[in-house]
This record gives structure tokens, C-alpha cells and sequence, in this order.
């Protein structure tokens, strides 16, 4: 394993590459890693980046925005199998239907989506700044896509805004149940609930604290609760293991994992790097369409 990361951070430094992962991966991936974090994170991280490679550890549409972000950059996927599930679930004829069965509102999109749909939305969003975002465009009605958990989360925290939802989702997250938040507490009496908000409404509403992954992150490190139960990814609870030793944390449920976000593995990031696959390239008309989506996301999020 030393060899492997000792070989990549030369090829780092030979090739001027950046490594963005998420904190979904595999938690050896931070090994080589430039960056770790969520998606705003990240995009926010490729969009000034001086590199002239960028290895995204990631899922398809991560590296695919850090390509619009940089349109001369070379952007790396180790694994071309690592797709989104909830991104798959709308494409472009079917927001264009979306769209015509509620004309003239704006349209936001969840990072979690193609350049094909971004390119037809108003504003992006992620998790950390779904609120934010929505408040942004002081409109009474909005269309958010694809993921109706945190459209409808997002709703509840801004007054007077109505959000209209597209019915997709994420099926990890929806595997957390209320039952089990209800069990869980029973078994850890003292722990703080986390969650996050693609979890459906029903888990959300136990919960102590609804957040991105940055946020649960967060609010783990800073409170003075010494135990939580972690309703999201396993790639949170292995970081927050591994760097906060003097705290408990508890996976809610064992298969709390994304299979598409543990692709990756650090012999992928030294091919990717060694033979520059796989490069992911992005229309030219639609990149520069979407790139005005992900920019006004970037804008308001500063």
C-alpha cells in the first residue's frame, strides 16, 4: 500500500494533478486525497484549482461538473461505473415534461443530476445549501429535482415557499427507517440522532440534527454529546472514527453503504493517474449551459 501511495504523489507532482474525494469513499482513498469533502466542498475545491489533471474519487456526475468547471482541465475517473442511482432517475426528456406540467417556475436542481438536466435548470444545489439556495430565488413556488426528500426538507425551512418535487431518490438513505431511529435510541438512550436529509421525512422528523455530510461532520466535532447515531453514509462514520477517537459514533444500519461510491480503490487512483483514464468530456453547448446553473449555486453559496 505505501508503494502505491508513494508512487501516486509522485505522479501527482509530475503531472500537476489534484485528487478530490468524497467522503463517501473508501476511507484509504484519504491517503492520497488533496481533498476530502461533500459535493459543495468539492466543486467549490475544482473550481479554483491550478491543476491541469483532476482525479475525481467519486461518482459520475461529480467528475462531470468538475469538467464543466474546467473545460481545458483533463478530469479523471478511475472508475467509469460509478454512476448515481438517484441522478439516473431523470434525464432530459423527462424534466422537459416536468417542467411543461408547471410552466414559468424556477427549477432547481440537486448537484445529484447530469449536465444534460443541469443544463436546463436555473440554479444547482447540495445538500449543505439546498435552503440557501431556495431562499435565493424569493419565488413562491419552485421546482426541485430529483430528490423529493430534500426538496421537501428544504421546504419546511423556508416560509411561504412552496416545493414542488420530482420523485426521485436516494436508495441508500432510504433504507434508514423511523423504526429504526426509534430502535436505536432505545439501545443509546444518551446519543444525539444525525441525519441526513435524503432520509425520508419520517426519519428526519426524530432526528436532533438534519444536515449535509459536512454538517453532521461538524456538529459531531463541535458538540459536547460524547455519543451519536449516524443516519447516513458509512464513509461518514469511518472519518469520524478515525478522527474523533474521544467520541462514539454508530452506523443506524449496517448496509448503510453506496455500492457505487466504494468503486474506488487506491490502485484506481495510481491507474488513473499512470494512464489517464478515464477522461470525461462534456458537450460543449450543454457544459456551457450547465456551467451557468453550477455558477449561480457557487455565487449565492459564498
Amino acid at each position: 500500500m505505501d508503494n502505491v501511495i508513494d508512487k501516486i504523489n509522485r505522479l501527482k507532482e509530475e503531472k500537476n494533478a489534484v485528487i478530490l474525494a468524497h467522503c463517501y469513499q473508501n476511507i484509504e482513498i484519504d491517503e492520497v486525497a488533496d481533498f476530502v469533502g461533500d459535493s459543495l466542498y468539492l466543486s467549490q475545491q475544482a473550481a479554483k484549482t491550478d491543476a491541469d489533471i483532476i482525479v475525481f474519487a467519486g461518482v459520475f456526475f461529480m467528475a462531470q461538473t468538475a469538467k464543466i468547471l474546467n473545460p481545458s482541465k483533463k478530469v479523471l475517473l478511475p472508475r467509469m461505473e460509478s454512476g448515481c442511482l438517484m441522478a439516473d432517475m431523470i434525464n432530459y426528456e423527462q424534466l422537459l415534461e416536468f417542467k411543461s406540467q408547471h410552466p414559468n417556475i424556477p427549477t432547481v436542481c440537486y448537484i445529484n443530476s447530469t449536465a444534460e438536466v443541469k443544463s436546463e435548470c436555473d440554479i444547482c444545489c447540495t445538500s449543505s445549501n439546498a435552503v440557501k439556495i431556495v431562499k435565493s430565488l424569493n419565488a413562491e413556488e419552485i421546482l426541485f429535482l430529483p430528490d423529493t426528500y430534500l426538496g421537501k426538507w428544504a421546504e419546511k425551512q423556508v416560509e411561504g415557499v412552496k416545493v414542488t418535487t420530482y420523485p426521485g431518490y436516494c436508495p441508500t438513505h432510504l433504507r434508514i427507517k423511523a423504526e429504526d431511529v426509534i430502535e436505536a435510541r432505545n439501545l443509546y438512550p444518551k446519543a444525539k440522532v444525525l441525519a441526513h436529509p435524503e432520509c425520508h421525512q419520517s426519519v428526519t422528523a426524530l432526528a436532533d440534527y438534519v444536515g449535509s455530510t459536512t454538517g453532521i461532520m461538524k456538529y459531531a466535532t463541535e458538540s459536547s454529546d460524547k455519543q451519536f447515531i449516524i443516519a447516513t453514509e458509512k464513509g461518514v462514520v469511518d472519518r469520524l472514527k478515525r478522527d474523533l477517537k474521544d467520541k462514539e459514533f454508530i452506523l443506524i444500519k449496517d448496509n448503510i453503504i453506496c455500492p457505487n461510491m466504494k468503486w474506488h480503490t487506491i490502485e484506481d487512483i495510481y491507474n488513473a493517474l499512470a494512464y489517464e483514464q478515464y477522461e470525461i468530456t462534456v458537450d460543449k453547448n450543454i457544459a456551457q449551459k450547465a456551467l451557468v446553473c453550477i455558477d449561480r449555486m457557487l455565487e449565492v453559496s459564498k
